[in-house]
């Protein structure tokens, strides 16, 4: 019965490539017309076939880390992009887009957030060890997407170059006082210390990140000029003259978006800028992976831009700039990925095989999203004032020009 289920929802998906299928009978089925993606997957036992038919995207990334789904020579990122490539809404069986449809109308009730919610989801991810990041991330430990501003760029010449746009856009002066929500390991809060002069307050979640950041802050003498809290930003009731959040929106989760930008609102000066960066979804509205978020991000949300802009608007907040950054996240991870894999030796001394393949299905499918699927990256740039920023982006390159016309 399961296998003639898979059969028909393999037949239906696969439409370019060729996906080629080992059942656990040893009976061999090939998907596809053939082309420049073929792949070839053993599932080990009925169990997991079931799973498939019943769950496709969970039952994958379990099966992959129990090594229950094995793909010849690994080529995890062949399967994953073949089938993004060929993904339809249709593919699989009525029961399975039927609970899909539920957990979209519960969402609201499935994604609620409290503080204390919010402080268990990030110790999952980002309490597990700082070790872990330091052996893929770069030297100032940013875990969010690059800004590749030139082909062939480092990554760390990306994220300087991530961290110094972000600065031009909140058109900072000395002195000013700025609030990071979710500042993670403190390099944003730093560099706008250090590099702009800015008095900055970083709030985050994350045991971990706090001890690290106040660390760091001590080391490059900024302790007087930077303040790292452990706290939630919905705590928080003091003006600031900038708020810059970077990759924290997408653990809000959609309930919350009206309480977030409208905090945003009454933190921010009557004339001050906010600089919104998150992942967001080139497509409708939907529910979270079921994968990630059992394993990766509890909690975790994509927004559409469309589920963005009506809090924005309620909150009172003018749209000062929108800026999509197109396959810089997927360049980025391509990055983490190849450092990752540079250090297997490393974290197989720390973490074991099934951790690993997790890992490495995470960085994987999500650097296919953003290539393949319908995933980018949102800049919104927010005030209270519509003249808040300059009236077009100029003050934003001309530096580069300057910069530019006296090496030439």
């Amino acid at each position: 019965m399961w296998q003639t289920i898979f059969d028909r929802m393999a037949s239906r998906l696969i439409q370019s490539g060729r996906l080629t299928v080992t059942m656990p009978s040893g009976a061999r089925q090939i998907y596809g017309p053939g082309g420049a993606i073929e792949v070839e997957v053993a599932i080990r036992d009925d169990a997991t076939l079931r799973a498939l038919c019943l769950s496709p995207e969970l039952a994958l990334g379990e099966g992959y880390m129990d090594q229950r789904i094995t793909v010849a020579d690994d080529d995890i990122e062949g399967l994953l992009r073949l089938l993004l490539a060929n993904l339809t809404d249709d593919f699989a069986p009525l029961w399975v887009r039927s609970a899909e449809r539920i957990r979209y109308c519960l969402r609201h009730l499935l994604m609620r957030n409290t503080t204390k919610s919010a402080r268990a989801n990030v110790m999952h991810h980002y309490d597990i060890s700082d070790d872990l990041y330091r052996l893929f991330l770069d030297d100032d430990m940013q875990y969010s997407c690059a800004y590749f501003k030139q082909p062939g760029m480092s990554l760390d010449a990306a994220q300087e170059a991530k961290k110094a746009h972000i600065a031009a856009k909140l058109c900072l002066e000395p002195g000013m006082r700025v609030l990071d929500i979710g500042c993670g390991w403190g390099g944003m809060a730093l560099t706008l210390a250090r590099d702009h002069g800015a008095r900055v307050t970083g709030v985050t979640l994350s045991q971990n990140q706090l001890a690290t950041a106040r660390a760091r802050a001590f080391e490059q003498g900024l302790q007087d000029q930077v303040e790292f809290r452990l706290t939630d930003y919905r705590e928080l009731d003091e003006d600031f003259d900038r708020i810059v959040s970077v990759g924290m929106l997408e653990h809000v989760g959609a309930p919350h978006y009206p309480q977030y930008f409208n905090q945003v609102a009454h933190l921010l000066a009557p004339d001050g800028v906010a600089l919104i960066h998150t992942i967001g979804r080139y497509a409708p509205p939907t529910v979270p992976s079921a994968w990630i978020d059992r394993y990766i991000f509890p909690g975790g949300y994509i927004p559409s831009l469309s589920e963005l802009a009506v809090p924005v608007e309620k909150a009172g907040l003018w749209h000062l700039d929108i800026e999509i950054l197109r396959l810089h996240y997927a360049v980025t991870l391509r990055h983490w990925l190849t450092r990752f894999d540079a250090q297997r030796a490393q974290v197989q001394k720390m973490y074991d095989e099934r951790f690993i393949r997790m890992w490495r299905f995470y960085l994987i499918s999500c650097m296919m999203t953003f290539e393949v699927g319908k995933l980018g990256v949102f800049q919104l740039q927010l005030g209270h004032q519509r003249d808040a920023v300059p009236l077009t982006r100029d003050y934003l390159y001309h530096l580069d020009s300057s910069a530019r016309a006296v090496a030439e």
